[in-house]
């Protein structure tokens, strides 16, 4: 098993510590339940919305180039 190192910001573990401690998880199982929750979504459903994501900034990209 790897382990991982992020960063966070205060405001952003208070809220995980928080909702955990409603939950009754830890901020360990809750980042846990998010990340299995965003890499289980069918392949599908990412490109749609990163479809979406490009359609929507295209001229905004455009500009950048």
């Amino acid at each position: 098993m790897a382990t991982l190192t992020i960063s966070l910001s205060d405001e952003e573990l208070r809220r995980l510590e928080a909702l955990g401690k409603r939950e009754g998880l830890t901020v360990e199982q809750m980042v846990r339940l998010g990340i299995n929750d965003f890499i289980s979504q069918p392949d599908d459903a990412f490109r749609a919305a990163a479809k979406r994501v490009m359609g929507k900034n295209a001229e905004l990209y455009r500009r950048l180039s």
